[in-house]
């Protein structure tokens, strides 16, 4: 089978990771890939989304997974125009990505189909957002837009408010773009992803993943430090709360909208007093969740994938651990305001019970790994118990080092 994966991060190398591990014989490729991927799938060297399209046409590609979200909703749309090429692709069509590409677009399909969530305002520029924010804090406030998971900030205060505003509003940190007030919600996270094939879908491993710099959930939102996932992490009846109120009702809602939907599907979820409220919907697997969740998939995923792309779910090709995993992510110094790259990494050859992916990493002239991004390894290990995966994480973590490297210690020990 002759797969294609877009992308070049820790996401996109757990993605390729998985579909190499599948039982049925798979040619691999990415674009635009890493120099860490390179040995899992070959790297597609094309200048842009229709040039690719042509050369998966050209080289009989046979399926085509998105990893990165950025090409759903570029040009024209990658599944849109792999559908015009005649090349199944698991991840949905432009307009169907505006779920994550536009919060307001997303806020106002939960409202119109009943999906709980928090009250929200649209602004278009500062002055309307305070008159949103109308001095009620906390309060969160988002970007409308793509911004790499960094578009968020919950706000305590007015002064940090009237920050992010600045940032976003006027110097147009993230570009051209309204911002969403919302209300602030309150209660441990949980992140769920279902595979979503026109109006079936398939529930993966629950996850929860820590988005701040610092131990706690202090400091400023990243892309994500780390992540907990395991069936284990909510129970069985709050788990069927999630698929009846949330879930489904999400399926049922694409379906009668006339929006195309099939890939992943993530439910960002705030499990507060009230039940669970959705936060927000990503288009693809979330990273670092995705590098959390995969190992615990057992089974045949890159016929999944390709059967469910086609048009047929087929939920027996798929199994799930029962345990625990834990990843532990190693930033760059600097991050999350900025990257530093070119620090050579060391004791990647010494991990021995844990697998590593790469996000932001290159091989220097010398043939060493160095930095090369804001997030630049992901060190994932697993169990069947919380602790022992958590503690065998950081045991293999602390293997490696590079100058700079910065890290939270309290992943997979807090808010169980």
């Amino acid at each position: 089978m002759k797969i294609l994966v877009v992308g070049k991060g820790g996401r996109e190398h757990a993605l390729i990771t998985a579909l190499k591990e599948s039982p049925v014989d798979t040619e691999l490729y990415c674009f635009p890939g890493s120099d860490a991927i390179k040995p899992l799938a070959k790297s597609v060297d094309v200048d842009g989304l229709h040039s690719l399209i042509e050369w998966m046409r050209a080289n009989h590609i046979e399926l085509c997974v998105a990893g990165e979200e950025s090409y759903l909703v570029k040009d024209e749309g990658l599944a849109n125009l792999c559908e015009q090429a005649g090349i199944p692709c698991w991840g949905p069509h432009k307009q169907s990505a505006q779920l994550e590409a536009s919060k307001e677009f997303a806020k106002e399909f939960m409202l119109r189909h009943a999906i709980p969530t928090g009250a929200a305002a649209g602004c278009a520029n500062i002055e309307e957002a305070r008159v949103a924010i109308d001095g009620v804090y906390p309060t969160v406030l988002k970007f409308d837009g793509l911004a790499a998971g960094k578009g968020v900030a919950v706000c305590a205060d007015e002064a940090s408010a009237e920050e992010f505003l600045n940032e976003v509003l006027v110097e147009r940190k993230f570009g051209a773009g309204r911002l969403l007030v919302e209300e602030c919600l309150v209660g441990p996270e949980v992140s769920i992803f279902a595979a979503v094939c026109d109006d079936k879908y398939l529930i993966f491993t629950p996850a929860r993943d820590y988005k701040r710099i610092g131990n706690n959930d202090e400091g400023p939102n990243t892309g994500g430090m780390g992540a907990v996932a395991s069936r284990q992490l909510i129970d069985a009846e709050t788990l069927a709360l999630i698929e009846k109120t949330i879930v489904k009702p999400t399926v049922d809602g694409l379906i009668e909208d006339g929006l195309p939907y099939r890939g992943y599907l993530y439910f960002g979820l705030m499990m507060t007093e009230a039940g669970p409220k959705i936060i927000e919907y990503n288009c693809r697997f979330g990273d670092p969740e995705c590098q959390a969740v995969m190992p615990l998939v057992q089974g045949d995923i890159a016929s999944f994938c390709l059967a469910a792309a086609k048009g047929e779910m087929k939920p027996e090709l798929l199994t799930f651990d029962e345990g625990w995993s834990v990843c532990l992510i190693l930033a760059s110094a600097g991050y999350p305001a900025s990257s530093r790259s070119g620090d050579v990494i060391s004791g990647l050859e010494e991990l021995q019970d844990a697998r590593v992916y790469h996000a932001g990493t290159r091989l220097n002239a010398n043939g060493q790994w160095e930095s090369n991004g804001g997030r630049v390894l992901a060190v994932v290990a697993g169990g069947e118990e919380r602790l022992a995966a958590v503690d065998l994480a950081y045991a293999e973590l602390a293997k490696v080092s590079f100058d700079g490297a910065q890290k939270r210690t309290d992943i997979g020990r807090m808010h169980f």
